[in-house]
């Protein structure tokens, strides 16, 4: 079903700037003076490919000159030849008709340079991070591409899963979408978008009951699982400030009228050593330093937290805040994300509390016996928190990690360790905490 929209609409208007580009722009482009024969890219140590003239040929060596003037002599093979204006911008780079390095960069770049960051190739759609919002993923823009083909409107991730939607309604097939890219590429936000496009045209259509609590439908559950996710899976990094530590395969179930009937998550190779280990410029996992902010100061009393990550060394190994992120508002987006997916207060504070149990755990004193393969604990306090949150017993936590019992042959016995192995012991529990 084709959805309507208003060409005119102010919101509309708006989207369409960072979407394509205007008539008379696209014109001038077309426009530009180009001789084919002349016209070609030549290799770049900064830029990659630059724009060239060609001055002469003679067997495998071509004489170009550059954009600064200069003149240069290069093999054949490093020299690419141009496409015509006509093809400036183009919002498909299967239409070129040199589809070389130095061409799909080019066109890429002038693009990016006019906020046009969907482009597509082919059945592809290559998206280049604007590390700003961008008004495209509004209500208004999501009618716009519903039940619409893909040569009808301006390239957009909406038109690849729209397309991908039709044709399962079409063909009552699985359909798959691979999203891929370098670290701080756009990978994690894309997902949401496309998660939130399936949300708002499929949607069950089962009206909210205002019964005063926070039950939400089943796309309101899909969307909240993000914000739970990121807190739990997801770091700064030195090329990242919310990259996602851990792979993840998304299904989303229809019902025959295609309509969402459910949702689930399988995760994979989550980074379990950053969870007691971080390098100087990167973080901890979010919701460590969202549990210690201000944002609910009732957990810091049931989780025996303070509300300063620096006192906790497996958190602050590296920064403790990343800039333009306000861990307490992240928090309570958090929290509400709990309560949309339909955890009871209970089980928050357990996954709460399993959470500090960690931090506590990196600061818990060891001490080795002298003249003696043993260790023993300089102070119980911080194992006595632990085995509180947790809810085990803290003698036998801690005569677990001095005296673990192993079997030999057919038989248990208490094997003692020295400092470094229980160090090590508690940093395997701690990744090991679920």
């Amino acid at each position: 079903m084709t959805s309507t929209y208003d060409h005119n609409d102010p919101e509309v208007v708006e989207a369409m700037k960072y979407l394509m580009l205007p008539p008379e722009e696209k014109i001038k482009l077309q426009a530009q003076p180009f001789d084919g024969k002349k016209a070609c890219w030549v290799p770049d140590p900064k830029e990659s490919y630059v724009a060239g003239e060609i001055v002469s040929t003679k067997g495998d060596d071509v004489t170009v000159k550059n954009p600064k003037g200069e003149t240069v002599t290069l093999k054949k093979d490093n020299v690419q030849q141009m496409n015509p204006p006509k093809y400036s911008c183009t919002d498909d780079m299967a239409d070129l008709t040199y589809l070389n390095d130095g061409s799909v960069l080019a066109n890429l770049r002038d693009r990016y340079a006019r906020w046009l960051i969907y482009t597509y190739s082919g059945l592809f759609c290559v998206v280049i991070n604007p590390y700003k919002r961008l008004p495209i993923y509004t209500m208004k823009v999501v009618l716009m591409y519903r039940g619409r083909k893909r040569a009808e409107v301006a390239p957009h991730l909406y038109a690849i899963a729209d397309n991908a939607y039709s044709n399962m309604l079409r063909d009552r097939e699985n359909q798959s979408m691979l999203i891929t890219g370098e670290s701080g590429a756009g990978k994690t936000e894309n997902t949401k978008k496309v998660i939130q496009y399936f949300a708002l045209v499929a949607a069950a259509g089962v009206k909210k009951e205002d019964t005063g609590k926070k039950t939400m439908t089943l796309e309101d559950q899909i969307i909240s699982a993000n914000p739970a996710l990121e807190a739990y899976g997801n770091a700064k990094t030195t090329r990242n400030n919310n990259s996602s530590r851990f792979g993840k395969f998304i299904r989303i179930h229809f019902g025959p009228t295609g309509k969402i009937a459910g949702a689930d998550i399988e995760v994979y190779l989550l980074e379990k050593s950053r969870v007691i280990f971080q390098q100087r410029a990167e973080r901890n996992y979010h919701i460590f330093y969202q549990l210690c902010s201000d944002a609910l100061p009732e957990m810091h009393k049931l989780c025996l937290i303070q509300n300063d990550p620096s006192k906790y060394q497996f958190v602050s190994q590296g920064v403790l805040t990343i800039d333009g992120v306000d861990d307490v508002e992240e928090m309570r987006i958090t929290d509400e994300a709990f309560d949309v997916l339909g955890f009871t207060t209970e089980e928050k504070q357990s996954i709460y509390k399993c959470t500090a149990a960690i931090m506590h755990f990196g600061n818990s004193q060891w001490k080795q016996r002298p003249r003696e393969e043993q260790a023993e604990a300089e102070t119980t306090e911080d194992c006595e928190k632990v085995a509180h949150l947790l809810e085990v017993d803290a003698a036998e936590l801690i005569k677990g990690l001095l005296k673990p019992r192993i079997k030999v042959g057919n038989e248990y016995v208490n094997k003692g360790q020295n400092k470094d192995q229980v160090v090590n012991s508690i940093g395997a529990l701690s990744k090991s905490v679920r």
